[in-house]
């Protein structure tokens, strides 16, 4: 991803994070009014085994996989159209089952 200021913020979870050439953040160029979908599909293109692992065939955020705009989670605004902008957060957790 390039460097710019006008970037949301992505930070990965360490399970995902060899998907992402071992980036933990990742900074994602953004435009005013871009939502939580369009990050995510900006970052499909550049590391597409990273979207697998976030979002099922039909493009639907997984459901063990928790976003959070700014520790907002996106469940409880818009989903993924939840709106983003420069010099936010977008958080990803992916639950881990076990037992």
């Amino acid at each position: 991803m390039e460097e710019t200021t006008l970037a949301v913020t992505v930070v990965v979870p360490s399970l995902l994070a060899k998907v992402t050439g071992d980036q933990r953040e990742l900074r994602v160029p953004v435009e005013d009014g871009a939502t939580v979908a369009q990050v995510l599909d900006r970052l499909a293109a550049e590391y597409p085994v990273f979207d697998r692992r976030v979002r099922n065939e039909l493009g639907a955020v997984r459901r063990y996989v928790n976003l959070y705009v700014d520790g907002e989670d996106i469940r409880g605004l818009d989903g993924p159209a939840t709106r983003i902008g420069p010099g936010q957060e977008l958080l990803i957790i992916q639950s881990v089952a076990g037992g």
